[in-house]
């Protein structure tokens, strides 16, 4: 009988098969301090609560290319910003992909990430 393989049940023959599970070694990558980085929605996020002028262009709109939003910022996420009218109550979404550059009356709260988050 051939070593290889071992009698069934039956009387039949069936291959011995053996199987290895051995553990995959994953690859160890260096450990690097986290890259800070700068993005918009970061600075506004640090001029919550001041009043600011946002310039947007919206192509292929016939009715108004460009627009502008005069408010409060009340919050910023990674493709959005929330700003209030308090002149009118009204809110404003808007998508930060329309955004061409916003001004401030003031000093612009900011924390360059390179320089130990120092102003």
């Amino acid at each position: 009988m051939n070593p290889s393989y071992s009698t069934g049940q039956y009387g039949g023959y069936y291959p011995n098969y053996q199987y290895y599970y051995g553990q995959q070694q994953q690859a160890q990558q260096p450990a690097r301090p986290p890259v800070e980085e700068s993005y918009i929605e970061n600075i506004f996020r640090l001029n919550r609560g001041k009043p600011t002028t946002v310039y947007m262009t919206f192509e292929n709109n016939k009715d108004w290319n460009a627009k502008i939003f005069k408010g409060i910022i009340e919050a910023a996420g990674r493709d959005h910003l929330i700003l209030s009218d308090p002149n009118t109550n009204k809110r404003y979404l808007l998508p930060l992909i329309y955004l061409d550059y916003a001004t401030f009356d003031g000093e612009i709260a900011y924390e360059y990430p390179f320089n130990g988050g120092s102003q």
